[in-house]
């Protein structure tokens, strides 16, 4: 079968790609994740709660579809990649999976009932199913520039030497908590286009105003971390683009402060990083002056410029070791065959603009504020 495009360029389409997806995901479900952590804190009596729930009750189910797209796409786009990061964070990804199983069941089960304590029981459930996969997805992209602890061996079965524990150290934990703040700014600025004016929007603009504060200073800090400290790795020896996927063909080596090579090699990179800045000061001016597109167009910027960052930073690596440099998998040692790659293309080609096309489409047909006379008359509010 004659293959248009090179085994190269696939592997490139596919790297961004994934990084589509993974923002996709960050866009729609995180500030569902994000209005679910604030709940207790902008809500204060049933009706506020149910105001603030029915903002995202819509959306929600929806926006999982760009969860099941990442880890499909990594599944079979990056098959390495997947038997690493599914296998060695196991328990990491069942604690996040747990949390999002809880999420349905809490929206489902809150309005059963009429009892207070039943409904704040289900609320509290709500929070924690936003607020554990936001820090965990954080930790687990502080880990991915640390390098996780795997090896191959000579016949390519993998060893992974870490623990559950062993995923929190203070630099991880610094990107987990800038995950929540940024999530949590985002999920204000949803509920500035979502709510009608009144005490919860008052009470999110003033958490979504520190939780910007909180994203600036985190993605500044964790910025300064990565130049002073040993994270980083290099290609060595000749790297064959097109070759076969075999991590223990290509030669990589620890480098501190690698991961800000490719910013000098190609300064067009530094707009990513400009992102991750100018995107939560942008919210910020958007709260102050309670314009909510412009709060929440600068929270999505601080998330495409977040993501963009870390992947931008680690070209061509995907997930390196952090015990075996040379068992680390970039984009040119860890993905499909030429074929594989081609065909899935030809498959999101199709299906990716309708999934672009359908949630434009709900969110144009869903578009407008609720109010608490919404709450208070409407049969199809939980």
């Amino acid at each position: 079968m004659h293959i248009p495009l090179d085994y190269e360029t696939l592997r490139l389409i596919w790297w961004v790609l994934l990084g589509v997806l993974l923002i996709g995901f960050s866009l729609t479900d995180g500030y569902d994740l994000g209005v679910a952590s604030l709940l207790p804190f902008v809500a204060h009596d049933d009706e506020e709660r149910r105001l603030t729930i029915n903002a995202i009750a819509p959306h929600w189910e929806g926006h999982q579809v760009w969860f099941i797209l990442g880890g499909g796409a990594i599944f079979a786009a990056w098959p390495f990649v997947y038997a690493v990061s599914f296998s060695g964070f196991y328990l990491a990804m069942f604690l996040v999976l747990a949390a999002l199983i809880l999420r349905p069941v809490a929206f489902k089960y809150r309005s059963k009932h009429a009892d207070p304590a039943w409904r704040a029981r289900w609320d509290w459930a709500l929070f924690v199913s936003g607020l554990v996969p936001a820090l965990v997805f954080g930790v687990a992209v502080g880990n991915v520039l640390v390098g996780a602890p795997f090896r191959f061996d000579s016949d390519l079965r993998m060893t992974y030497e870490g623990s559950l524990l062993g995923l929190f150290t203070p630099f991880t934990l610094l990107t987990g908590v800038l995950s929540v703040a940024m999530l949590a700014l985002h999920g204000a600025g949803w509920l500035a286009l979502k709510i009608e004016d009144g005490p919860v929007l008052v009470r999110a603009r003033r958490i979504g105003f520190a939780a910007g504060i909180a994203a600036i200073v985190l993605f500044a800090a964790g910025g300064l971390m990565v130049a002073k400290s040993g994270m980083g790795m290099r290609l060595v020896g000749v790297v064959d683009a097109s070759g076969p996927s075999n991590p223990l063909m290509s030669g990589s080596v620890a480098m501190p402060g690698a991961w800000l090579d490719n910013y000098a090699a190609h300064p067009w990179m530094l707009i990513a990083p400009a992102l991750g800045l100018i995107g939560p000061m942008l919210a910020l001016i958007g709260i102050l002056s309670r314009k909510g597109v412009v709060n929440f167009v600068g929270s999505a910027l601080a998330i495409v410029g977040t993501i963009a960052t870390v992947g931008l930073s680690m070209f061509p690596f995907i997930l390196p070791s952090s015990i075996d440099p040379r068992s680390s998998l970039t984009v040119w040692n860890a993905s499909s065959s030429h074929l594989t790659l081609f065909i899935m293309l030809l498959v999101t080609v199709v299906f990716l603009p309708i999934v672009l096309i359908y949630t434009a489409w709900v969110m144009k047909v869903l578009a407008g504020r609720i109010t608490l006379a919404d709450v208070r008359t409407s049969p199809d509010f939980y």
